[in-house]
């Protein structure tokens, strides 16, 4: 099996509350900052929300996966993302991510097939599997001053 890379380049300015930043993946730019709520200037995304986005984007595309492979019925998919964070703000971590997802289309006389679903979904979406159990090697590579 190869390996895939995938990269996105940050670039941060300022000092204090008013940092803020900018990530390029691709060709869409996402601003962010530290979120208001934790001291910072609240503008654009956070760290936070980037986080539960990456694990609701994956989650998302699962379940819908597993929707049409079950044969469910579905003409649009929506999932809520809530994301807790404890201990704030001395040594504040991600305690839970909890996905909302909400079936258009559905069949309700199905409920329990697609409650299944979202489990399989929930168990099958790599991106929050690895945040869930915390599998994955965070280095630092390369440092350069210019």
């Amino acid at each position: 099996m190869a390996d895939l890379s995938f990269t996105i380049d940050a670039v941060v300015h300022g000092t204090g509350k008013d940092r803020e930043g900018t990530i390029t993946a691709g060709d869409e730019m996402i601003r962010y900052s530290t979120p208001a709520s934790m001291g910072g200037k609240g503008v654009g995304a956070s760290p936070e929300t980037l986080l539960i986005s990456a694990v609701t984007a994956c989650y998302s595309l699962t379940l819908l996966y597993y929707l049409q492979k079950k044969r469910l019925a579905v003409t649009e998919l929506a999932v809520k993302t809530e994301g807790i964070v404890s201990g704030h703000p001395q040594k504040h971590r991600y305690a839970r991510i909890i996905v909302n997802p909400t079936v258009h289309g559905g069949k309700r006389a199905r409920f329990e097939e697609y409650r299944a679903a979202a489990a399989e979904a929930r168990d099958n979406c790599f991106i929050g599997q690895t945040v869930a159990a915390g599998q994955v090697a965070y280095e630092v590579g390369a440092v350069e001053i210019v």
